[in-house]
């Protein structure tokens, strides 16, 4: 008797502990949700503001929308123009990185030839490099080439020239696209391939339409990943394009400092949400296929 006691407690202490579970994970997501909506809420409100309504509690909700803030951050402070050369530089390097990556992930994840293995130790070694840590040299470098050219570019062409910036994003952000895609190209039955071989496909063919289809989850997970490190990157932009052409980021910065001596804060909020909502955008477009990326180890077969 006293041994089915501790058996039906037992089972019945396990519902209990698993409700009990399940009810924290769903606090916690709760809570961070919170933490990420109510900033991001609080700052578009603020950006429907009028200056005056700034000097009072920062919590009250505005009496207006006031869409001029919007218009005065694109026109006057140039955000539209700053959101143009971001757009620009993202989209070209992410076509650069991906024309590079996708390639040589497939050749890597499926080929033998002769130095294979110290080219994956390579980029290997690259995903422990920091961008920003060589940002200087890569800027030196730079110059030096513009010197060398100043003949037949008199006002330099490697400097303050959007399209560099993106293959300097490209370029440093191929070791982890590589790495990724290869991890994730290998966990696809090479049996696919095979049949398609035997149908006369190129191995070009199969490579597009055979295993670049399979790894959409992978490929879409890369372009995020990379979109929000080309879109939010600061330091690069601000060392590459020193001129007028500048990308959103650092031109958020220059409205920053110029509405906080006007103290007008509403298109300050603004020029934020400009930045913003590019990014709530693409996730909400691609979320489904990224969740797919992250949480299916490939195709099985």
């Amino acid at each position: 008797m006293t041994t089915i006691n501790s058996s039906s407690r037992a089972r019945t202490g396990r519902p209990d502990r698993a409700r009990t579970g399940r009810a924290l994970t769903y606090a916690l997501v709760a809570a961070l949700a919170l933490a990420i909506a109510v900033p991001v809420a609080w700052v578009l409100l603020a950006s429907l503001k009028q200056k005056s309504e700034f000097f009072g509690s920062p919590w009250t909700l505005p009496k207006g929308l006031h869409f001029e803030n919007y218009v005065d951050a694109f026109v006057d402070a140039h955000m539209g123009q700053y959101f143009l050369t971001s757009v620009f530089v993202t989209a070209l390097g992410l076509v650069c990185v991906l024309a590079v990556s996708v390639p040589a992930a497939y050749v890597i994840a499926r080929y033998e030839f002769r130095g294979r293995r110290l080219v994956e130790m390579a980029l290997l070694a690259g995903l422990f490099v920091n961008v920003n840590y060589i940002v200087v040299p890569i800027f030196l470098m730079l110059v030096d080439w513009d010197r060398a050219l100043v003949d037949v570019f008199p006002g330099g062409f490697f400097i303050d020239n959007p399209a560099v910036l993106s293959l300097v994003y490209a370029a440093t952000s191929i070791p982890f696209t590589i790495y990724l895609l290869t991890a994730y190209f290998r966990t696809i039955p090479v049996e696919y391939e095979e049949a398609a071989a035997l149908d006369g496909a190129s191995r070009f063919r199969i490579m597009t339409q055979v295993m670049l289809p399979m790894a959409r989850p992978a490929v879409t997970t890369v372009i995020l990943f990379n979109f929000l490190a080309y879109w939010n990157d600061f330091i690069i932009a601000l060392t590459l394009l020193p001129g007028e052409g500048k990308t959103l980021q650092v031109g958020l910065l220059n409205l920053f400092t110029a509405q906080k001596a006007a103290a007008d804060y509403g298109r300050l909020y603004a020029g934020m949400v400009i930045v913003i909502v590019p990014v709530l955008i693409l996730y909400a477009v691609i979320q489904r296929r990224l969740i797919e990326g992250m949480a299916s180890g490939g195709v099985k077969g």
